[in-house]
């Protein structure tokens, strides 16, 4: 059969990105990358992670050394924008449709999911998804399967099926629909059947759930997907165009001026709730497309509705949690609606779980919402990663595109059975409102609770110790708080680097990205003599990831002069760094992991100095006495859910901002330590740091890395009932054994 493609000479939406200059020389393997490349650059196209493309390629087996026919599909969990060769699924193409014979029907096509690794050409570990039949049993060359919004809005539309034939009609094109059929093997037999009664198709649309094109060498299946996605979506906007404005019903409500404060203000607390049984990462969201929708008139019964395409409801559940709220009763009304409408929507979920369960399926998930929309104010949504919570949201925001575009479809008559039923006993189960047709329940979970979903989910890599953690390292531009950040980060915590020195936190921010990923790690400046200063570290990091797990501080000062005298000020500048702006950092976190609700860890930087008297350092040595005790009174007030621990190491030279060349200088001399002015910064450290590691027991100088490991061993799981206590790391340094 050959591929119908329509080209267009122009595009409205889309831009025809392809570059002719690159794809000159690729081979087909290489050109079916680079085609996955652009079309999933287009969140318009195709979402994160979501839909597939193929290729069937002749290469040479390497046992016969004959030709035959490979299929090439996106591999399980690819992502089309991110996909490189090796992220690519190869299968015998002859294999695989020889499976045809072994199929038992659509009671037992999970079985066929097991014969895949068998059609696996060559050596290649890359799993096939689910989708890999719907590929394979089409009969063309190139195969893209997409999730557009306005694909996806005309599949979800309660007139779709006309819509489409209207849409046909007026553009040229020559789609055909299927009924609503979970991803598989029956779904792939039904596509085949369907393809072959139209052979001058172009395209197949999926009831509620998306988009099938094709053509005949890589350059026209690009381009017959992208003309059909923006032909479609003209198609959507002349309807809207006719609304006048008017979507969902139109405003209940108005967007709040003040509403990022609210939400930033509001975001611990609901980070709290939705994080109960495991630790989320957040994101916040006032677009314009999430306020149209909140603020609406139908924004509850929409949101109650639940999501229409498979790809969008894996990751935002069975539907968000609405909270309505009246602005009129404060922020301390909005948290009264938070907790009654999560233990409802937990009451919920279960019940959805009881009701569907089957001898087969996997234990229940979480019960907490990933999406919560409020109005007024606009949209939250949850990850274990801040990719994760943003990606949840974007595909949040394609199901409002998809509701807003099936509503914009509707033209007054009511069908008495949608297009996307393919059997009687779904014909009642799909819920219609506003043209909108929800995925019923029963399908959902079918999907959401599928055991080829568990496997999928068990291939993930394990989680690290410091995963789904947010961790404020405070003096993290250089020394012992660069070391934390790094250690932190390299053990799967989310990282905010503070530091007075912001050009500093942002070269460490920036070496952390390859531990942390390109969105796990920030640089802020902090004052920390400042509660303004604090408030607004404090509101960036709510910002960036919703809400705070350990505060660690490095920060402090070490007084000095050329003549060795402590001038007043400098006396009570250092008392204010080293010991009130320890209280006034934990004061002010301390409130932020209140409001969460979920334990939390505090470490503070104290000094072996803190026991141990000597000449010329009165004003640190304090200080650090001050802080060691402090810190217990902190573990006091606050008791039970936040622990507060310290470290008290002896003299760090390596890497630490207190000891600058004059001072290394000084104390060389007053040790009577050889140096000359002409060596290096690092010559001189070291001569001055072997000097203190032979006044200990282990001779060992004291390493920030050695500092770090005690900091996260408090701050992290393996220390749940240690608060109100110091770890010495010193090497153990006689003078400071506690008396």
């Amino acid at each position: 059969m050959s591929a119908t493609v329509v080209h267009s000479g122009k595009l409205s939406h889309l831009e025809d990105r392809w570059d002719d200059n690159v794809a000159r020389g690729m081979d087909e393997p290489e050109l079916l990358r680079y085609r996955s490349n652009l079309l999933g650059s287009d969140l318009r196209i195709t979402n994160f992670g979501g839909g597939n493309t193929s290729s069937k390629i002749e290469m040479t087996d390497p046992l016969t050394r004959g030709r035959v026919e490979v299929l090439w599909v996106k591999g399980s969990g690819g992502d089309l924008g991110s996909i490189r060769r090796s992220g690519f699924a190869t299968l015998y193409l002859d294999k695989l449709r020889a499976l045809e014979s072994l199929y038992g029907g659509a009671e037992r096509e999970d079985e066929m999911v097991g014969y895949y690794p068998l059609c696996t050409f060559g050596l290649n570990p890359v799993a096939a998804s689910i989708d890999t039949p719907l590929h394979g049993f089409l009969p063309f060359a190139h195969v893209d399967h997409l999730h557009p919004d306005c694909g996806i809005a005309l599949a979800a539309a309660a007139n779709g099926r006309d819509k489409m034939e209207e849409f046909n009609r007026a553009w040229g094109h020559k789609l055909v629909w299927l009924p609503w059929q979970r991803p598989g093997f029956e779904l792939a037999m039904m596509l085949r059947k369907a393809v072959a009664a139209a052979p001058d198709c172009d395209g197949v649309v999926l009831g509620g759930h998306g988009l099938f094109t094709w053509g005949q060498t890589q350059r026209d299946c690009y381009l017959n997907t992208i003309t059909i996605i923006d032909h479609l979506t003209s198609f959507i906007e002349e309807h809207l165009g006719k609304k006048g404005g008017r979507v969902f019903g139109g405003r209940k409500c108005e967007p709040l001026a003040n509403r990022r404060d609210i939400a930033l203000e509001i975001m611990p607390y609901l980070r709290g709730r939705v994080a109960e049984q495991k630790r989320l990462i957040g994101t916040y969201t006032d677009a314009e497309d999430v306020l149209e929708l909140v603020c609406s008139a139908q924004a509850e019964k929409l949101a109650y509705l639940g999501t229409s395409c498979p790809d969008h409801f894996v990751r935002t559940k069975i539907r968000p949690m609405y909270v309505p709220w009246d602005p009129a009763s404060g922020t301390s009304g909005l948290r009264k609606q938070i907790a009654e409408r999560i233990a409802t929507y937990r009451e919920e979920y279960a019940e959805y779980y009881r009701k569907f369960v089957e001898p087969g399926s996997p234990a229940m998930r979480d019960p907490n919402p990933t999406v919560v929309l409020i109005p007024g104010i606009g949209m939250f949504s949850f990850g274990r990663n801040k990719p994760e919570s943003r990606v949840t949201g974007e595909f949040y925001v394609n199901a409002i595109h998809v509701m807003k575009g099936a509503g914009a479809l509707e033209n007054g008559a009511v069908a008495s059975r949608v297009p996307q039923c393919g059997s009687d006993a779904l014909a009642q189960a799909f819920e219609v409102y506003s043209n909108y047709v929800a995925l019923p329940a029963a399908e959902a979970f079918r999907i959401e609770y599928w055991a080829l979903e568990e496997a999928k989910l068990r291939r993930q890599p394990a989680e690290k110790e410091l995963s789904r953690q947010i961790a404020l390292v405070v003096g993290g531009g250089s020394g012992i708080g660069r070391e934390v950040a790094l250690l932190a980060a390299e053990r799967g915590a989310h990282v905010v680097v503070a530091d007075r020195d912001h050009a500093s936190a942002v070269k460490v921010a920036e070496e952390l990205k390859p531990l942390a990923g390109k969105e796990g790690a920030v640089a802020l400046p902090v004052d920390i003599r400042s509660r303004d200063s604090i408030r607004e570290a404090v509101r960036l990091t709510v910002e960036q990831f919703g809400g705070l797990d350990m505060l660690i501080n490095t920060a402090a000062l070490f007084p000095s002069s050329p003549t060795g005298v402590i001038s007043d000020a400098q006396w009570a500048l250092t008392l204010e760094v080293n010991v009130t702006a320890n209280f006034l950092l934990v004061e002010e976190i301390g409130k932020l992991l209140r409001e969460q609700g979920l334990t939390g860890s505090i470490v503070l930087t104290s000094s072996a100095n803190a026991v141990v008297p000597k000449r010329g350092s009165e004003a640190y040595d304090v200080s650090k006495a001050a802080l060691s005790h402090l810190i217990r009174e902190l573990a006091v007030s606050q008791a039970p859910k936040v622990r507060v621990n310290g470290i008290s190491p002896a003299t760090v030279v390596k890497g630490s901002t207190m000891f600058p060349r004059d001072r290394v200088m000084a104390s060389l001399r007053k040790y009577g330590i050889a140096s000359e002015e002409t060596m290096s910064d690092e010559d001189l450290r070291s001569r001055l740091a072997a000097f203190y590691a032979e006044r200990t027991l282990t001779h060992q100088p004291i390493d920030p890395r050695t500092c770090a490991e005690a900091i996260l061993f408090l701050a992290g799981p393996k220390a749940p009932c240690t608060t109100g206590h110091l770890i010495p790391v010193d090497g153990g340094l006689t003078e400071a054994f506690l008396r």
